[in-house]
């Protein structure tokens, strides 16, 4: 039988990694839609290399470009926020959820909603709008399979045992390139330098998360709602040669731990394959050739993006949704040239201050209500940016 996948967030990191494992298995799968961002020439590329159906680009001013690189191939393209929409709801057996950032929940919950499997990289969905989101999905029915290497070290790992038998869940962090640097120097690290990852080959919004550590932090929060386990049960360890992903301890003192060479089409492979197993190209792990594993505590003075995702993460309410949308602003300024390394913490910590009353005012009561308060966090902390720059200098 033939799974039909569609990829929102196809022409990212994820998105080509899943090609590759659609490509290696054409027998076993069809791709009914494709979606992407503003790079048109990119998808076009990716649709007509996997045979999709449809193309849906987000940018609507890229339709032109997109239908002219799809010519004479029968590959239907539109554009804007309705086409995303309509590619995750199309029918597919498996959603591949990879659009970064809070623009990926409407789309993500849209599949959901309409009862899909949906393979999960996007964890805005369930930092963003964590209770609703899980809620909506038991409602429609819907299987949420961990797409990031982490969860789904963990999830591989829980097989079925039971939710009493689990003391704690443990995700990894690489430290990224700054693990060793003092605080002063991380603070004014350059765009290339926070860009340089030792491990992992991502696109430049979690490549910065990586860095300062807060990726690992909407991570605790994803795995709070995936999962069902409380924020004391959870935490991070730093893992430099990122060769463990994920370890559960479990009542009786044992740990499994998930371990793989840092390469995403291995997750990927166990979400389109499950519950079966899909054969990959990825290099096989050789400890004795590594012949060590290292692991360290976080240093929440030196990482505060870690601390701040944490205490959201105990707060839980809208705190995480506040985090994540000035989160996304910082990131953007200091990729852009606007905020300095050093300043993106603080002013999450300034608009989780400034929205105390909204953040914990109880648990937002849908996905509409938790981007309501994304738009207004984003707007807020976007009039900082300029102050926050210049009191730099």
């Amino acid at each position: 039988m033939v799974t039909r996948v569609s990829i929102l967030g196809a022409t990212g990191s994820v998105g080509r990694s899943t090609a590759d494992i659609l490509v290696a298995h054409r027998d076993r799968f069809a791709v009914e839609a494709v979606a992407g961002g503003r790079d048109a020439p990119a998808l076009a590329d990716m649709a007509k290399r996997l045979g999709a159906r449809f193309a849906a680009i987000s940018d609507e001013r890229a339709l032109p470009e997109l239908r002219a690189c799809l010519g004479g191939t029968g590959i239907a393209a539109a554009g804007g926020e309705g086409a995303v929409m309509e590619a995750a709801l199309r029918p597919a057996d498996i959603v591949v959820a990879s659009i970064v950032g809070a623009a990926g929940v409407r789309p993500t919950h849209a599949a959901v909603q309409a009862g899909r499997t949906v393979a999960l990289a996007n964890k805005e969905s369930l930092v963003c709008a964590g209770a609703a989101f899980m809620r909506d999905a038991r409602a429609g029915g819907a299987t949420l399979l961990p797409l990031d290497s982490e969860h789904n070290a963990i999830f591989q790992a829980l097989g079925r045992h039971r939710p009493d038998e689990i003391e704690q869940m443990v995700i990894t962090a690489s430290g990224g390139p700054f693990r060793t640097w003092p605080a002063g120097r991380i603070a004014t690290a350059r765009r290339e330098e926070a860009l340089a990852h030792p491990n992992w080959s991502m696109g430049a919004k979690i490549t910065i998360d990586s860095a300062s550590l807060m990726n690992k932090g909407l991570e605790l929060i994803e795995a709070h709602h995936l999962f069902g386990v409380s924020p004391e049960r959870l935490g991070v360890v730093v893992h430099p040669q990122s060769i463990v992903h994920g370890l559960v301890s479990f009542s009786d003192g044992s740990v499994v731990a998930g371990l793989a060479l840092p390469d995403m089409r291995v997750p990927i492979a166990h979400c389109l394959g499950f519950p079966e197993r899909l054969g990959t190209s990825a290099r096989r792990l050789d400890l004795a050739s590594i012949a060590r594993l290292d692991f360290e505590a976080p240093d929440l003075a030196r990482f505060p993006a870690l601390r701040l995702a944490m205490e959201a993460l105990e707060a839980g309410a809208g705190a995480p949704t506040v985090l994540n949308a000035a989160n996304e602003v910082a990131v953007a300024a200091f990729l852009g040239g606007r905020l300095r390394f050093g300043d993106m913490a603080p002013l999450c910590e300034a608009m989780l201050d400034r929205f105390g009353e909204a953040r914990d005012s109880g648990v937002l009561d849908s996905v509409e209500a938790a981007l309501a308060l994304d738009a207004e966090v984003r707007r807020a902390a976007e009039a900082l940016v300029p102050a926050a720059l210049k009191s730099a200098h």
